[in-house]
């Protein structure tokens, strides 16, 4: 027997409830310096930064090939991990030593690409940013474009066998937590990007 015969593996829709903001800078000077510092594999960094549209300075937007737009799986691990902290926080799992590296190593996300089934996005929002700076309060414009609620993507999650307790009904929770912080850009605060998930 194998692990993958051993995996749990389920499909999972995302409805958004509230826009989604794009994150990625439509720089690709700016997106490859950043990626670079995060990944090491450079075949990845190649393959991230060609799906980046070349627009001004401090607008974002989504990764986008002859297909549409769409986001990158590691969206989707990065938010469990935080939904997992929060839901240990305030009680609703136990708690699991050393999540990020159990979600990291058990959890997968398929496919890579995950789509909205849009080839651009819906439009865009412009937003004031204030930072404090050694010359006093600054304020900038930042602009990113979205999605609009109601948009729809599925994707495949896989579980391997652990011992911590990850698993469907556990993952259900996490992705309950979508309908207060989501996925995207101002996700917190602003509130975008929120959605409801359905396992099916």
């Amino acid at each position: 027997m194998s692990l993958k015969d051993k995996e749990e593996r389920f499909k999972v829709r995302l409805r958004l409830i509230e826009p989604l903001l794009g994150t990625v800078p439509k720089d690709p000077d700016v997106y490859s310096r950043y990626i670079a510092s995060k990944a090491p594999q450079e075949d990845l960094i190649d393959e991230e930064v060609d799906t980046v549209e070349l627009e001004e300075q401090g607008w974002t937007g989504f990764h986008k090939d002859d297909k549409g737009i769409f986001i990158y799986n590691y969206m989707i691990k990065g938010f469990l991990k935080s939904a997992c902290e929060v839901c240990m926080g305030a009680g609703v799992i136990k708690k699991i030593t050393a999540y990020k590296k159990w979600i990291d190593l058990t959890v997968f996300v398929d496919p890579r690409r995950i789509r909205f089934g849009k080839t651009e996005p819906d439009g865009w929002l412009e937003r004031p940013l204030r930072t404090m700076t050694p010359k006093g309060p600054r304020v900038t414009v930042c602009r990113s474009d979205y999605v609009d609620e109601g948009t729809e993507m599925e994707f495949t999650i896989r579980i391997l066998p652990n011992k911590v307790g990850l698993d469907k009904a556990l993952i259900t929770q996490l992705l309950e937590y979508g309908q207060y912080v989501g996925l995207g850009q101002w996700r917190g605060s602003g509130g975008y990007g929120r959605f409801e998930a359905e396992v099916l």
